[in-house]
């Protein structure tokens, strides 16, 4: 266990030196720029999600990364001011990319890591508060060219420190050999049935969100999106869905108990980030860590735009036990996948 936790905690800095990086180039390019402070979580965003699905990535992945992501990046753009000019539509659009992401995996392992690269930015959104902002502060939002330069900044940033990290740090252990590919026998095939419980999951999401949540249904389809990813059977969906929603109320406390410490600010901002790097580091051990630290994270920077955090945290935990509830009835009700191994299973993107 101790081994463990070492080779951990050196993990979680790699990635955390890359998301500083990314950050503190877009803070330069924002301030050349006249950009919204949005920029910045963009590029933490895009460079935390894409630090663990590129942590095994040869060069070939790494540059197919440098091309697809600033482009579903600059994508994405237009997809958040579709949601919030026409909700309905926005929601469609959404809910085919993230069933085409995981469609495509019939095609194979290229076509696997392809579809992770267009989840990438569409998860990215769903955690940059958009809807949440003040309204002056909405049409300033950064555009689509802005966005696909945080993409391939984002990129650089991560290839440069886990390339330098292998070099002259610890050696990484060699990844298990995978399993050679078998054809399923199951009619339709395990990507047809999670792309269409994917669907179901997040149309739903979309809906009730909007319906009981108002502005703040990101909540709700994130963890649809969270709980249903890299689905390894009905009984992995639920227990997701349950270390999601104990991390979130951990998380709930404790930012409930940031708040009353009055923190606000650039210490709110170096909190956030000390707060993440922890989650980061715990994150193998259990998931619920991870959702810990995201929810006091996500209060640190709702505060940081100016929001009552501490009152929409109850919210929160709504939208968050609505998410688990739909991930969870869409995996156990429709067209079930059977349990696999872990080690034949697609690693979900790490967020939220």
């Amino acid at each position: 266990m101790t081994a463990k936790l070492i080779r951990n905690a050196y993990e979680a800095g790699l990635t955390m030196t890359a998301v500083l990086l990314c950050w503190g180039a877009t803070l330069a390019l924002e301030g050349a720029a006249g950009l919204h402070t949005d920029a910045l979580v963009l590029a933490v965003a895009l460079s935390l999600t894409l630090a663990s699905s590129q942590r095994t990535a040869d060069t070939r992945r790494r540059l197919t990364a440098l091309v697809l992501l600033p482009v579903t990046a600059g994508a994405s753009v237009f997809l958040a001011r579709l949601l919030a000019s026409h909700y309905a539509v926005g929601a469609a659009v959404y809910t085919a990319a993230m069933a085409l992401a995981i469609w495509i995996r019939r095609y194979g392992p290229a076509a696997t890591k392809a579809g992770t690269l267009i989840a990438l930015p569409l998860v990215a959104l769903l955690v940059v508060p958009g809807p949440a902002l003040p309204p002056e502060a909405q049409s300033a939002l950064v555009t689509w060219g802005w966005s696909a330069l945080i993409g391939a900044m984002a990129c650089g940033s991560v290839w440069l420190v886990q390339s330098l990290g292998d070099r002259f740090g610890p050696r990484r252990p060699d990844p298990a050999p995978a399993a050679p590919p078998r054809r399923s026998r199951l009619h339709p095939r395990p990507s047809t049935r999670m792309a269409l419980q994917m669907a179901a999951g997040i149309a739903t999401a979309f809906a009730l969100g909007h319906l009981l949540l108002d502005d703040h249904w990101p909540w709700v389809v994130l963890t649809a999106y969270v709980a249903a990813s890299g689905n390894r059977g009905r009984t992995d969906v639920l227990r997701k869905g349950i270390e999601r929603l104990a991390g979130a109320c951990g998380g709930t406390l404790l930012a409930t108990g940031v708040a009353t410490a009055g923190i606000t600010g650039h210490t709110a901002v170096a909190l956030m980030f000390t707060i993440l790097t922890i989650a980061l580091w715990l994150r193998p051990l259990n998931y619920a860590y991870w959702a810990a630290g995201m929810t006091c994270a996500l209060s640190l920077l709702l505060g940081y735009f100016g929001q009552d955090a501490e009152s929409l945290l109850p919210t929160r935990l709504a939208g968050i036990a609505v998410g688990a509830v739909l991930s969870v009835a869409s995996a156990w009700w429709l067209l079930p996948v059977p349990r696999r191994p872990a080690a034949s299973a697609a690693r979900p993107v790490a967020a939220g």
